[in-house]
């Protein structure tokens, strides 16, 4: 798998990017020479290291799942005198105090509407309320209150090859592409890349352009995560262990913050969902579904650690997802103080940066393939 993704969208694509005003040597230049040698040194902090996750979900989907019996399939959890203080206390903190905001928001509203509603009345309300605050998420988020829910190193437990494969990770794939991915009429199933051959492939791409730009940007998005993946398993996974001070964390947050507003061709988000209103919110909560149906599916991968990075990365887009379209909430936060109608809890900035850290890596890899190859030649 890896081996062809490598070839047919890596090693030799150049110039423009469909649908984008950037050209893949402007990106390689930009990633793998500014951003990734940042990216790399940011994630080794205890910060962007410590992921709390549940991996025991079980599949909402079907019941047959083989769980992996390897021994690289399995994720080693760190025990609590292993999870810095501060990572600790600041989940707990951050909780806390989301939860007190969260009551007092709640027991305004509910006084506004009626004093004098059952108690019934008012578990229903509050369940709407939750409802409401979980209508923008591309992503079905585990509760990290959970008894279940355990920190993980993602440096000891890195993302590889596992020997994960076979019928039950075609799977996987086969629904999120059968099942979550728009398609025009003109293309028949399966639209899966891997289930045919690299020519049939080529078409089926072409053949994309009968969609609009947002179900284009959809495909992409998913693929694209399919081929990074596949990149990461096939290439060389290098760690070291170097650790630095919160003051270098901060410059180099601040500074890979600073690289990418420079960048000089930024993907125009606002094109997407810009006709018939009502057209547009139906294909805006079309696009939120599918996508967030994708995460469910995660929770369906027998490779723990498949499911571990699947789960990370699937929240690092669908947080990304949820910054792009909330761009009306984003201008009116204030610019001091809390802002009660967007934020992002640390679970989404960790997966955010995670998942920007692995597709910085896979562009950084497939420079490195493309010197092997010439080295060969």
């Amino acid at each position: 798998w890896g081996r062809r993704w490598v070839g047919i969208l890596g090693c030799g694509k150049s110039g423009y990017l469909d649908d984008c005003t950037c050209d893949v040597e402007t990106i390689d230049r930009f990633n793998n020479y500014k951003l990734f040698p940042r990216l790399q040194k940011l994630l080794e902090s205890d910060y962007f290291r410590y992921y709390k996750v549940n991996l025991k979900r079980p599949c909402p989907f079907w019941n047959d799942i083989h769980q992996c019996g390897r021994r690289d399939c399995a994720v080693k959890p760190c025990h609590s005198d292993e999870v810095p203080d501060g990572i600790k206390s600041a989940s707990y903190k951050y909780s806390e105090e989301a939860n007190l905001i969260e009551e007092c928001e709640q027991a305004e509203r509910l006084g506004a509407v009626d004093e004098s509603l059952s108690e019934e009345t008012q578990k229903a309300v509050l369940q709407w309320t939750k409802h409401d605050d979980s209508s923008d998420s591309f992503c079905e988020v585990d509760d990290i209150q959970s008894p279940d829910a355990e920190y993980v190193d993602l440096l000891l437990n890195p993302e590889r090859y596992t020997g994960y494969k076979g019928p039950d990770a075609w799977k996987i794939w086969n629904v999120i592409y059968e099942e979550n991915c728009f398609k025009p009429q003109t293309i028949k199933r399966p639209l899966n890349p891997l289930a045919s051959g690299q020519g049939d492939f080529i078409s089926k791409l072409l053949l994309l352009s009968g969609l609009c730009v947002e179900k284009r940007a959809f495909y992409r998005l998913i693929s694209g995560l399919h081929a990074s993946i596949n990149v990461h398993l096939s290439a060389r996974y290098l760690l070291q262990a170097k650790f630095f001070n919160i003051y270098n964390f901060n410059c180099i947050l601040i500074f890979i913050i600073h690289e990418n507003v420079s960048f000089p061709l930024h993907f125009d988000e606002n094109s997407f969902f810009a006709g018939d209103k009502k057209e547009a919110y139906k294909l805006k909560e079309d696009f939120r579904l599918h996508f967030r149906n994708i995460s469910r599916i995660m929770d369906c991968v027998g490779c723990f650690k498949c499911r571990l990075w699947g789960k990370l990365q699937t929240q690092g887009l669908g947080t990304a997802l949820k910054i792009l379209f909330s761009e009306k909430l984003i201008a009116n936060m204030p610019e001091s103080g809390p802002s009660y109608e967007f934020h992002l809890t640390r679970q989404e900035i960790v997966s955010l940066f995670n998942a920007f850290g692995r597709i910085s890596t896979s562009v950084k890899e497939l420079e490195n393939f493309r010197n092997l190859l010439q080295n060969i030649h």
